[in-house]
């Protein structure tokens, strides 16, 4: 009954200048982030059992993300320090209604190898999930993502994926971003993908079509999360539109890894082959309850404090 989260885990360096853009900003704080980390702190605010595979540099920014981390309640023994790299960075800054743009200074996170994880045995987890926004680059990284795949899907492990795509990664090979994306998408159990995300990866020009396009390819599960409009939720046949809450946006860092987290907590007691016979309306109170978690995740100012009031926030 446990998830294995893989991907970067890093430090958020967020411009407190809140409209400013990065180049005019003055006023930065340091929070914890990393897309597959923030989903494994939610899971474990949630209160279930979860492990995160990645690298952090042999640093203090590498030290205070592990600490971090296991104050969440997460499992580290995965989480390796290289003294070769420094800690990824990420420089965030605000813009209106809580809107991000990102510059990336990569380190550790893209040197994680099949061979650091040798004798991690994914047959001990119930859901493994891949959502590194920096998995699909090049480096050992993106073949140790590759191969965990595989693992997955030999060891009847549930898929779970979010490309967590950023176009400053991927401005000039935006393609190979696409193309790495849709083995993912086509072998995996749920899937979590953005309205931009949805039209880039399929081609389309609507949501409806991109929908279409997504379960041409994949019989997963999934979700297009669509802002404060809620989530269209994609089963089978059923193509379900579930709304969100009213809150007041401070901060929209981790809204949607809080979502996916709050999905995978409340799938844990779910087999694989159980997900196609979960009934419509069970899906749609699970994703209510995942948009109540993104939605909460935007009160606060970065996502490891948010995920402190997820359970208060989703289930009370």
């Amino acid at each position: 009954m446990k998830v294995l989260c893989i991907g970067e885990v890093l430090i958020d360096m967020i411009c407190t200048d809140k409209g400013s853009s990065l180049s005019k900003g003055q006023n930065f704080i340091k929070k914890a982030g990393g897309a597959p980390a923030n989903v494994a702190a939610a899971i474990a605010a949630l209160g279930a059992k979860v492990d995160m595979a990645a690298k952090v540099g042999k640093d203090p920014f590498g030290q205070h993300l592990i600490e971090l981390l296991q104050t969440m309640g997460v499992n580290t023994n995965w989480v390796l320090q290289d003294p070769n790299y420094f800690t990824t960075l990420a420089f965030v800054s605000l813009m209106e209604e809580g809107e991000r743009d990102f510059y990336f200074n990569r380190g550790a996170d893209g040197q994680l190898s099949p061979n650091d994880l040798a004798t991690l045995k994914i047959s001990d987890y119930r859901i493994v999930h891949f959502g590194s926004a920096t998995g699909f680059l090049p480096g050992p990284l993106q073949s140790t993502y590759t191969h965990l795949l595989d693992e997955a899907k030999a060891s009847n492990a549930m898929i779970s994926f979010d490309p967590n795509y950023r176009h400053l990664l991927f401005q000039n090979n935006t393609q190979s971003f696409i193309d790495q994306c849709w083995p993912f998408i086509e072998q995996c159990h749920f899937f979590k993908v953005s309205d931009e995300e949805a039209l880039l990866i399929t081609g389309c020009d609507t949501i409806q079509n991109a929908a279409a396009a997504l379960r041409k390819k994949s019989s997963a599960v999934f979700a297009i999360t669509l802002g404060k409009e809620g989530t269209l939720l994609s089963l089978g046949d059923h193509l379900e539109m579930i709304g969100s809450i009213n809150i007041t946006p401070i901060d929209a860092t981790g809204a949607g890894d809080a979502f996916v987290g709050a999905v995978l907590y409340q799938l844990l007691s779910f087999n694989p082959s159980e997900l196609a016979s979960i009934e419509i309306a069970d899906w749609k109170k699970i994703i209510f309850n995942a948009n109540k978690a993104g939605a909460r995740t935007c009160e606060y100012m970065g996502a490891m404090e948010a995920y402190k009031h997820l359970s208060k926030a989703i289930f009370e």
